[in-house]
């Protein structure tokens, strides 16, 4: 049997990426290599219906099918977002039944800020602030109090200073799950995007009210407010994606 001849019996039953190795050695192992009826083999395990119609062939050869759709898709980089934190104005109010309890417009550079450590705080509640997750965090001063069994809820608006449009972010949601070990309370509501987004949907906006409660059972000290997507959006980038997008009135 000619050379040629026995690379033909026994590329077909090699894996594409011992195939692709196989085109590094020489030109003759190269040009057999290239031939469409391997990649095709390759394609028919593991897309069967590509090849089950003889009258019909793809619009590229097997060879490109097989290298454009077999590979892992890799996470792609953003392009820099059209908003900045600068163009942002967050407007948070805090009830406490009908009381309100916290009322802020703040400057969007602000929640990019961190709350300092203090002496007595959980490691569960360090681990939180310290963690890699992107959080937007104020801290709240003067503290406040809320008592337990309190209906406790949140609304969240923002504004955009380049085009004076505000958007919601949080209608009145109420702080319905207290991690008592993690010192957190925790609101969500669901984002309205734009109509230019129909097919976004889904994606949370998750309000924190950080606490201490100083030996009293009954009473949660607040000392901070936490902003975050984790659903879909866990960098600075990704969150002004995410607001850029929004129904903006």
């Amino acid at each position: 049997m000619m050379h040629g001849e026995v690379l033909k019996a026994l590329f077909p039953l090699l894996d594409a990426k011992d195939l692709a190795s196989s085109m590094q050695v020489c030109k003759q192992w190269r040009d057999t290599a290239r031939d469409d009826y391997f990649w095709k083999c390759l394609c028919a395990k593991r897309w069967p219906s590509v090849c089950k119609n003889p009258s019909s062939t793809p619009p590229m050869t097997y060879h490109k099918l097989y290298l454009t759709f077999s590979k892992r898709i890799q996470r792609r980089t953003l392009l820099p977002p059209r908003l900045s934190f600068d163009d942002l104005e967050f407007f948070i109010d805090i009830w406490a039944e009908d009381v309100i309890i916290f009322s802020e417009a703040i400057q969007g550079p602000i929640l990019k800020t961190k709350i300092p450590l203090e002496e007595g705080m959980s490691n569960l509640l360090r681990f939180h602030l310290q963690g890699s997750d992107y959080r937007m965090t104020i801290p709240v001063n003067p503290r406040f109090d809320v008592r337990l069994g309190q209906s406790v809820s949140v609304s969240v608006l923002v504004g955009r200073k380049d085009s004076n449009k505000i958007a919601q972010i949080v209608k009145k949601s109420v702080f319905d799950y207290i991690d008592r070990s993690a010192h957190r309370a925790l609101a969500f509501d669901y984002l309205d995007f734009s109509p230019l987004h129909p097919f976004i949907s889904g994606v949370r906006s998750w309000v924190s009210i950080l606490f201490t409660e100083e030996g009293n059972d009954s009473l949660l000290n607040v000392f901070g407010v936490q902003l975050d997507f984790c659903d879909a959006a866990n960098s600075e980038d990704e969150v002004l994606w995410l607001l850029d997008m929004l129904d903006w009135k």
